[in-house]
């Protein structure tokens, strides 16, 4: 049986994050409102399909 890799508080912050974006991303697919990001200096609004 092997032994599994105790993750670093690191490790489990991104995984947190990750989860967290796509929760929001998946959010906003359904109800079809725009997701907003920041690109190249500004705030733009994407359709997220």
């Amino acid at each position: 049986m092997k032994k599994k890799k105790r993750l670093s508080i690191l490790d489990k912050a991104e995984l947190a994050m990750k989860k967290a974006i796509a929760g929001v991303v998946e959010e906003h697919r359904k109800s079809g409102r725009p997701l907003a990001i920041w690109r190249n200096g500004r705030v733009v609004r994407i359709k997220v399909k």
